[in-house]
Order: structure tokens, then sequence, then C-alpha cells
């Protein structure tokens, strides 16, 4: 992870349908930070997230360091060091928990490969117990654990996380919530989009609040709590 400090957005810019969604905002996350991505259905948070990792296209520029990812597709800017949690629990639910999480490591040793598949299971030790089963059998939870480990596994400089929570039981939130902050110490930097804004303040370090795809708040968690009124009226915008 040295070397690279932070990614950077940089005037971030995305239509769909015609119609311009985001509008020129620009925001860094840190390494070995968790900042969090705040504000109602609708302003926007996925759609940034997605033009980040690739997914979406945009106009303006994302830099992991000094080095821009502009024309990078979606796998490339993943090889290059940002792994992308899509909303929903995602796996491939035809194979192994075992063979969902091997998929998405990127490096071609075997060694390398297992090494970092235990450093999964050590996150997620529930996930060994399971390396046989099929995903398609797995609750929520433990999907979701699948695709964190998915994202583990192809050790990534920074992960962006949507939707943490989503769906999920309490006791599995705090288990999510623990790796996030594993992967922080590890010196990964963690954007996280979490529908429960006091859960998210209370894990993360910085704040970001979007308001009809425009950035109306960026500093320290703390910052933001001790300011509701900011969150209060991007959740009351419509």
């Amino acid at each position: 992870m040295s070397g690279i400090s932070e990614i950077s957005v940089e005037n971030l810019v995305v239509e769909r349908g015609g119609k311009r969604v985001i509008h020129d905002v620009s925001f860094s996350v840190a390494a070995g930070k968790v900042t969090t991505l705040l504000g109602a259905n609708g302003a926007g948070k996925s759609t940034t997230v997605m033009a980040m990792a690739g997914v979406l296209p945009r106009d303006g520029l994302v830099r992991l360091g000094s080095s821009p990812l502009e024309g990078f597709s979606a796998d490339r800017i993943r090889r290059a060091g940002l792994a992308l949690v899509l909303e929903g629990h995602r796996v491939l639910g035809q194979l192994s928990v075992e063979d969902n999480i091997l998929v998405a490591a990127l490096e071609p040793s075997a060694i390398a490969r297992r090494q970092g598949l235990e450093r999964a299971y050590a996150i997620f030790p529930e996930l060994a117990e399971r390396r046989r089963q099929s995903a398609s059998d797995l609750s929520g939870g433990q999907k979701q654990m699948v695709a964190m480990a998915q994202a583990f596994v192809a050790k990534p400089r920074f992960m962006i996380v949507d939707e943490l929570s989503l769906g999920l039981a309490p006791a599995v939130v705090k288990r999510l919530a623990e790796a996030l902050k594993i992967a922080a110490a590890a010196g990964i930097g963690v954007l996280l989009i979490e529908q429960f804004a006091n859960l998210a303040l209370d894990l993360a370090d910085e704040a970001l609040v979007l308001e009809r795809g425009r950035l109306v708040f960026a500093g320290a968690s703390a910052t933001l709590k001790a300011q509701p009124d900011i969150l209060h009226g991007a959740y009351l915008a419509t």
C-alpha cells in the first residue's frame, strides 16, 4: 500500500438517460481511513462510486495517487487497486464459497492465490466453515461476506462498499463493520455507502454528503455529527 496516499475525484460529472445526475463532484479518500458517503435515496451515491470504478461512463478525473485512471476499464481499475463491492450481496450462485473467492484473486501464482484465500478466511472464519457450500445456499449476510472477501483477495489499495447493511441483521452488520476496520488498519482506504447514517458516522473517519448529485459536505465525521442540520437537509431533499 506504500506510495499511494489517496484516491481522488476531480469535477466528476455523470449523465444517465441524457440527464446530468452528478454535478462537478470532487473529493478524496485517504489510505488507511474509512470515509462514508451519505445522502437520500436518489442523491447519486451509487452512481458516483460506479463511475469511479469504471462501471459507468463519466467526465472528470479519478486519480489513484498521482496516476489518472482515464480510459481504464472496470477490470483494469480493479487491477490498479480499486475494488468495488456492489450492493445486493452479489455472488456467483453456481460456484462454491471458495471458488467465488478464488475467481476474484488477481495473482497468477497458485501459492499467492491460496495465501489470499487464507487471509480472507482469517477475516471471515464463517466462510472457511462453508468453503465447499454452494454460494446460492448462503444467507444474505454470508453472501455479503463472500462479496467482501472477493474484494480482500484482490489485495486492493482502496475499497468501495455500496450499502453495507442493506437487509441484514444487526449482528451481521457488526461483523462486516469489523472487517472494514481491519481493512483500514491494514492501510486500505475504504469508501462506504450506508443507509444508516449513525452507523456510518460511528465507523468512519471522514464523511461526504451528496444532495441531488452535488456535494454539500466534506469533512470529519465528528464535525458532521455536530452539525446534524446538514445531513437532515440532505435526507429531506427530493
